[in-house]
């Protein structure tokens, strides 16, 4: 039988990108912008002044009803319960034996809460929170009904003030407000996976290419431009903000993956609590650690992380830091061989290259509150 190619989906700002000539690749389903000058460059710029990105292959959940948040409380690992109105929440999903289903952002809104979820895992999360709905909640998939633009960086909310007359002072670092964008309504939070000060805007698709318009003019006094996915990539990586699919996955135990601060275990009853409570009692065979590399290289996803003579693990993430100027990199290393200091190798091209477990993040200069 003829396998039918599915062809790429593309972002409300698609034509946005060809025409400032981004270097596109398929990302996740949509066509996306990986570069449209160079990495290095952008992800300097989103250090130095300020990055403006499309994300709009995210995917947005909307769950609402009486039982929304005790069925939140079930699903995700955080305590739901604590978030004040327009408060954003970091949390993760687990399966019954500790894996992670993905991580998210939940917002409380006024009347609802939304999910944003990884684009890659939208499909999934969408069944799986719907296998476990109960009572009173309702879940909808708003994925197709908003576009969302980040302005992250050091000058962010000099460029958004430019925008609206909100007093965006008052929002604070992972909280949301209903800003007035030229005369229209939108979500924008004061969040970003850069270590930068920034902001996401939730905007309708059809509205997402104006707003896009705006924030890149009004970006002209600044020294500011659009940062494609693999700037995005390297920027999360010097924070150690982890990456589905490559350093968590559903294979993954959040305590492994030094996720315990998001970990309410004294909230009551969810899904993965027993396996997660067995992982801290036990203790993981193996941790993630951030390292650097001693000499000029870089890790790749799935390289081996050896000590001595012994393998002790496998990168999964890296990169080469333009903020550090030295190959960076994520990875599963076994109990007993993750302390600061501990000096391994990287098994490159049949080389074993040094290199040292730090203490993250890589990059401490970030302008985010």
């Amino acid at each position: 039988m003829q396998q039918v190619e599915i062809e790429a989906k593309k972002t409300p700002l698609y034509d946005r990108h060809v025409a400032l000539n981004a270097k596109l690749i398929e990302f996740a389903g949509f066509k996306m912008p990986i570069m449209y000058s160079s990495i290095n460059e952008e992800h300097l710029l989103v250090r130095r002044s300020a990055g403006i990105f499309d994300l709009s292959h995210m995917g947005e959940f909307v769950i609402s009803g009486s039982d929304a948040e005790s069925f939140l409380q079930r699903v995700t690992v955080n305590d739901v319960s604590a978030l004040d109105v327009w408060q954003v929440q970091y949390s993760c999903m687990c399966y019954e034996h500790g894996g992670i289903v993905d991580d998210i952002l939940v917002y409380r809104l006024p009347d609802k809460y939304m999910l944003v979820v990884n684009a890659a895992c939208l499909d999934k999360d969408l069944e799986w929170l719907g296998s476990h709905l109960q009572g009173d909640g309702h879940l909808e998939n708003k994925s197709d009904d908003y576009g969302l633009i980040a302005v992250q960086g050091p000058n962010a909310q000099r460029l958004v003030a430019k925008l609206t007359d909100y007093d965006l002072d008052s929002i604070a670092f992972y909280h949301a407000a209903q800003v007035k964008i030229d005369g229209h309504e939108l979500l924008i939070s004061r969040t970003g996976y850069t270590g930068e000060d920034g902001f996401e805007m939730y905007i309708s698709p059809d509205l997402s290419p104006v707003i896009w318009d705006k924030v890149m003019n009004a970006g002209g006094e600044f020294e500011t431009g659009p940062v494609g996915l693999g700037a995005r990539d390297s920027l999360r990586l010097e924070m150690k903000y982890m990456l589905y699919g490559n350093d968590i996955d559903q294979t993954t135990n959040p305590v492994a993956a030094g996720l315990g601060w998001i970990i309410k275990l004294d909230k009551g009853d969810f899904i993965g609590r027993d396996a997660i409570v067995r992982m801290k009692e036990e203790k993981p065979p193996s941790r993630l650690v951030a390292f650097e590399m001693l000499e000029r290289s870089i890790p790749r996803k799935g390289y081996e992380i050896y000590i001595g003579e012994t393998r002790v693990g496998a990168v999964t993430s890296g990169c080469f830091s333009p903020s550090l100027r030295k190959g960076i990199g994520l990875g599963y290393v076994k109990r007993g061989s993750t302390k600061v200091g501990t000096e391994l190798a990287v098994l490159i091209r049949g080389k074993m290259i040094p290199g040292v477990i730090v203490k993250p993040p890589f990059y401490k200069h970030g302008s985010h509150r």
